[in-house]
């Protein structure tokens, strides 16, 4: 059903991506990454479409991320990329347009933006009521519940807080707003993305539209479920929340935190705390993306040109790509293993114990100690003298620990 009805703003966007790419002309005019009169002419002639039928599948397919705006211009979204390989994208598309109902529908001029605000912010509960109802619900019905939420969320505004109050607005309260011109506006634009029908007095959401409000009802209910109570924490303190969790719990506190604020944000928060100084922090942010999944992709793509995020980026895509856990690794260089292998021996020193220090050894590519203190020298890791340092405190063997302490203090003087 999603493909379906996203077909056509997919078909705009993919011919968008072939014929207005870097070099063939551009598709907007006027900064905001709207088409071109003579874009939208020539999509239609070759297309088979009228003028007006592109902008509307052009606008869709902005709003579903298949396009996607930056500054002045627009290119293909990940959606588009994925579209025939990941259902998921496809899924997650509609859901974009489902999100932007009344953006897909602009509403009629003539009613106050602020009751357009209190129905936009009051159709919530009323899809909700109609995913209970699993079949058609009368108009009036979605009236009565529209106007009994409408009037709490003005008697919640009404509440007055303690302090010095700033001056009332100049624009009066819609307080006897006809709520039923905007309730019909509102359900023809649910219909129009796809998300319910409505005709005859009644409305009745779609398999799709069920779906969709399910999988919100869901989210709610796992952020509310916050297992270990990180849930509003920014993303740094929720890993270190986390540092301790088994690998399940993890995910499952991971779950309820992204359930919890838009995914943009999420990704952007998890590599903004990769790129602190804490490595431990570094591999649970990537372990939380991988909670994410596919949206993340161009932004973890995005982070290859980083040294300090390479290896754990390099890993997340041949595991995204279908790679087996185990053999991912084969995707990094020796002295991207060596690095990863650093970093992760820095996470064990400041959190571990030094047992954990001694068996990360095994997992070092090098095959012997020295070759793998050379090559540790060489790739230049800034946290390179203290994990030696902690590696040789904590190992049994006096010779070993003795040649990773001169290791260490070669490469504190610079010397060889």
């Amino acid at each position: 059903m999603a493909r379906s009805g996203l077909a056509d703003a997919a078909r705009v966007a993919r011919w968008a991506d072939a014929a207005l790419g870097p070099g063939r002309g551009s598709a907007t005019d006027d900064g905001k990454a709207t088409l071109s009169d003579t874009t939208a002419e020539r999509a239609a002639r070759e297309l088979g479409l009228t003028p007006a039928q592109v902008r509307a599948d052009w606008d869709t397919a902005r709003l579903a991320g298949l396009v996607e705006v930056h500054g002045d211009s627009a290119r293909p979204g990940w959606r588009l990329r994925a579209w025939d390989r990941d259902d998921s994208a496809v899924l997650r598309g509609w859901v974009a347009l489902f999100d932007a109902w009344s953006l897909a529908h602009p509403e009629p001029e003539e009613h106050e933006p602020a009751a357009v605000a209190e129905v936009v912010s009051a159709m919530p509960q009323a899809l909700s009521f109609l995913q209970l109802s699993a079949g058609p619900v009368p108009v009036e019905q979605l009236l009565d519940l529209l106007e009994q939420r409408v009037t709490e969320l003005r008697t919640a505004r009404c509440e007055i807080p303690y302090g010095p109050q700033p001056e009332p607005p100049a624009e009066p309260e819609p307080t006897d707003a006809p709520l039923a011109p905007l309730l019909d506006w509102a359900l023809r634009a649910l219909a129009s993305v796809g998300a319910l029908t409505y005709g005859d007095g009644q409305a009745t959401l779609t398999p799709l539209g069920s779906w969709a409000v399910w999988v919100k009802l869901e989210q709610i209910c796992v952020a509310a479920q916050s297992p270990a109570g990180n849930i509003e924490q920014a993303a740094d303190d929720m890993l270190r929340g986390c540092a301790q969790l088994r690998p399940n719990a993890a995910r499952a506190e991971y779950r309820a935190w992204l359930a919890a604020r838009p995914v943009g944000s999420a990704v952007t928060e998890l590599l903004g705390a990769a790129r602190g100084e804490d490595a431990l922090l570094r591999g649970l942010a990537f372990e939380a993306l991988r909670v994410v999944g596919a949206p993340a992709e161009p932004d973890v793509r995005g982070v290859l040109d980083e040294p300090t995020l390479r290896p754990y980026a390099l890993l997340w895509l041949a595991e995204h790509d279908g790679a087996d856990p185990e053999d991912a690794h084969e995707v990094l260089t020796r002295e991207e293993a060596t690095w990863l292998w650093v970093d992760t021996a820095a996470a064990v020193a400041d959190h571990g114990e030094a047992p954990l220090l001694v068996r990360h050894l095994e997992s070092a590519v090098q095959p012997t100690v020295p070759m793998l203190l050379e090559e540790v020298r060489a790739v230049g890791h800034p946290r390179t003298v203290q994990v030696l340092v902690a590696l040789a405190a904590a190992h049994p063997d006096p010779a070993l620990a003795k040649a990773v302490r001169r290791a260490a203090f070669q490469v504190h003087t610079g010397g060889s």
